[in-house]
């Protein structure tokens, strides 16, 4: 049972962890209606993530002074995935977020198993064999949630719910009208961010097994990165938080983004970055229902179609990643090697004792053992 625990306790952590992505998406989109630059929102999320993980970091190295110091090559590691992971990542999907809706939004970070996959498989992080059926069923799970994200963001059908859809204005253009094509764009490139993000964490957790420690520089480095672009883009009045609503959502972005870095860093060094990534799906499902029930945006037979190819491609990619796993256990199992080494072993020293044992005595000893027998009368 304890293996079986330590099995899905990443699998819990993940599911908990698109909760907390579908509350930042609802309460950020509320938050930049009103007015607030999504950029001077990284910035505060960031700020409040990096004092809350700052007390427990330094209180783990100090309980355990012998970990290991952040060198150079950790240090560059971590800042150029602060700058393309951390701060390109979240400008870019807030912006999105603000040009589009929540629902596309999270439906677009659906992408971000595939691109995954594909960065994975380039260097070497994920096998591929065509002959494997656990291989085939990681791509065909991947597909299906891509197919179902893109089914729930593009294919309308008959509608649902008779609701209406917040009014909404593109804040790069300052015009009534949504951009969604420009959306999509900044939103297909937060994935392609994403995904750097998720396979620098596997060199990152090689380098600085401290992921406490890892995510406090991540969120530190990104702040100052985001400060600055912040202040080359925007004027010094967007920085001004004008309404409890904003106020909160930054309180809540930063606890948000000092949980969710340290709990996808630990999960993928347990099973590595496709695994995480997979999980994105289950924020788009949640997402659509809430805002369809909440924020009265419009709910298609579209969207559930592809919520339930969502959910049937991320179970079908997770039993491809169980098999896997229970190759490798079996793989490395102590006890079936040692037993086999015995076996083998035992049988080389029995062949051995056999051809070296003469099979007659010889005549000598005959003629030892009866003197020895003559002299003892």
């Amino acid at each position: 049972m304890g293996g079986l625990n330590g099995y899905y306790k990443p699998v819990v952590a993940m599911v908990c962890m698109q909760f907390i992505y579908t509350g930042l998406a609802i309460f950020t989109r509320a938050a930049l209606l009103e007015g607030m630059s999504p950029r001077v929102f990284v910035v505060y999320r960031q700020a409040i993530a990096t004092l809350i993980i700052a007390p427990f970091s330094f209180y783990s190295r100090w309980r355990n002074p012998n970990k290991v110091s952040l060198g150079l090559r950790s240090f560059s590691l971590i800042f150029v995935t602060s700058l393309i992971g951390v701060t390109a990542n979240q400008n870019a999907y807030f912006e999105g977020l603000y040009l589009s809706n929540s629902t596309i939004t999270t439906a677009m970070t659906n992408l971000l198993p595939a691109i995954t996959f594909v960065m994975a498989a380039m260097l070497g992080m994920e096998k591929i064999d065509v002959q494997s059926f656990r291989s085939i069923a990681k791509i065909i799970g991947t597909i299906f949630c891509v197919g179902g994200a893109i089914c729930m963001a593009l294919v309308k059908g008959p509608k649902l719910l008779n609701t209406e859809v917040l009014p909404l204005k593109s804040l790069l253009f300052r015009t009534e009208t949504e951009n969604f094509q420009l959306g999509c764009l900044i939103l297909f490139a937060m994935s392609c961010f994403w995904s750097f993000w998720l396979i620098m964490q596997v060199s990152i957790s090689t380098s600085c097994p401290d992921h406490l420690y890892s995510t406090l520089w991540m969120c530190f480095l990104s702040t100052i990165q985001s400060s600055i672009f912040t202040f080359l883009v925007d004027d010094l009045q967007v920085w001004n938080l004008n309404s409890f609503l904003q106020l909160g959502s930054c309180l809540y972005g930063g606890i948000g983004t000092g949980v969710t870095f340290f709990v996808q860093v630990w999960c993928i060094s347990q099973r590595g970055p496709l695994f995480a990534a997979m999980f994105s799906p289950l924020c788009t499902v949640i997402t659509t229902i809430i805002a369809a029930c909440f924020l009265h945006e419009k709910l298609y037979i579209g969207s559930l179609l592809g919520a339930i190819g969502v959910i049937v491609g991320l179970y079908i990619v997770l039993w491809g990643k169980a098999k896997e796993l229970e190759e490798i256990t079996q793989d490395r199992d102590p006890r079936k090697n040692t037993h086999v080494l015995i076996n083998e072993s035992s049988e080389k020293t029995n062949h051995k004792i056999d051809l070296e044992e003469p099979l007659l005595l010889d005549k000598s000893n005959y003629e030892n053992d009866d003197e020895s027998r003559m002299n003892i009368n």
